[in-house]
C-alpha cells in the first residue's frame, strides 16, 4: 500500500494535462484528449472523495472509484455554472484552471487529513485489493445487488463514451466572423470625425474567426472608393486578430465615407463584412 501514491498520480495527471492543453505543439496531439477525459470525468471526484474519506475503513477502493465518477459529473458542471457568472466565462483556459485548482485543493486537504491519521488507518493505493472487491460486488447476496452493480458499471461506461464523443465530435454552432473597429482609446466610441489629408491616421481593427476552419481574410480601407490600405490576415478557428491599422487620405472634403471592408478567401467581388465611418478630411 502506497500512502500518498494516489494523490501523487492525480497531481501528475493534472500537470501533464495542463501542459498538453496549453503548450504548442503538445496541444495538437491526441494525448491532449486522452489526458482530458479523466481530468473532467474522474479526478475532481476522486480528490473530493479522498478529502472526505481519508481512512481506509471509511469506504473501500471500488466504492471510491464509483463515487469518483459520480461526483466528478456533479462537480464539473457546477464549476462551469460558477464561471458563467464571472467575466472569464465558460472557455477552455478558465475551465481547465478552475478544475485543476479545485482538484489540487482537495488533494491538499486529503494529504493533511491522512497525515493526521495513524499509519495503519490511512487509505492508500492498493490495486490488488480492488479486483476481489469488484468480484464480490458482482457476486452479491441477492439478484437485486447484481443488477444494481451492472447498472452502475454500465452508467460509468456510458458516461465515458458520451464524453469522448462530445470531445472528438463537437457540435458546430453558427459559423460567423466578428469584425469591428475601435477608437484610439480601444473602445467602441470616440471615433475620429476629422482627419488630415496627407497625414497618417489610424484606428484599431479587429477580426475574430468563428468559422470552424482556418480562413484567409483581406482587409481593405477605402475613402470614397479610393483604396488607402490593404492587409492579408490568416486566422485559425476561434483566433483573434486585433491591430492598429494606419491609412493616409489623399483627398479633401466633408462627410466622406471611410469604408472598412473584409473579404474572405480572396473573393474580392463583394465584401464578407463591412463597416464605415463618416469623416471630414481637411
Amino acid at each position: 500500500m502506497i500512502r500518498f501514491g494516489d494523490l501523487k498520480i492525480v497531481v501528475f495527471l493534472l500537470i501533464m494535462t495542463v501542459l498538453f492543453v496549453l503548450l504548442p505543439p503538445l496541444n495538437t496531439t491526441p494525448i491532449r484528449t486522452i489526458l482530458g477525459i479523466p481530468v473532467v470525468l474522474f479526478l475532481p471526484g476522486y480528490a473530493l472523495i479522498a478529502a472526505l474519506f481519508p481512512g481506509k475503513k471509511d469506504i473501500d477502493g471500488i466504492e471510491r472509484i464509483a463515487l469518483s465518477f459520480g461526483l466528478s459529473i456533479a462537480v464539473v458542471p457546477l464549476i462551469g455554472l460558477v464561471l458563467n457568472f464571472t467575466p472569464f466565462g465558460i472557455r477552455l483556459f478558465p475551465v481547465l484552471i478552475s478544475i485543476s485548482v479545485f482538484t489540487l485543493i482537495m488533494c491538499l486537504i486529503a494529504y493533511y487529513r491522512r497525515s493526521r491519521l495513524p499509519e495503519d488507518e490511512v487509505y492508500g493505493l492498493n490495486i490488488t485489493s480492488i479486483y476481489p472487491r469488484a468480484k464480490a460486488m458482482f457476486n452479491g447476496d441477492t439478484k437485486l445487488d447484481k443488477i444494481l452493480s451492472v447498472i452502475l458499471v454500465l452508467s460509468i461506461i456510458f458516461s465515458v463514451i458520451v464524453l469522448v464523443y462530445v470531445i472528438v465530435s463537437p457540435i458546430q454552432g453558427e459559423k460567423f466572423t466578428e469584425f469591428y473597429i475601435l477608437g484610439n482609446e480601444g473602445k467602441a466610441d470616440n471615433y475620429p470625425t476629422t482627419i488630415e489629408s496627407g497625414n497618417n491616421s489610424s484606428l484599431i481593427v479587429g477580426i475574430v474567426n468563428h468559422e470552424y476552419s482556418p480562413v484567409n481574410y483581406t482587409l481593405l480601407i477605402s475613402l470614397e472608393n479610393n483604396t488607402l490600405s490593404r492587409k492579408n490576415v490568416q486566422l485559425k478557428h476561434n483566433s483573434t486578430w486585433e491591430e492598429r491599422t494606419y491609412f493616409t487620405p489623399e483627398i479633401i472634403g466633408n462627410n466622406l465615407k471611410l469604408d472598412f471592408l473584409l473579404y474572405k478567401e480572396n473573393n474580392l467581388t463583394a465584401p464578407y463584412r463591412d463597416l464605415h465611418l463618416w469623416v471630414n478630411v481637411t
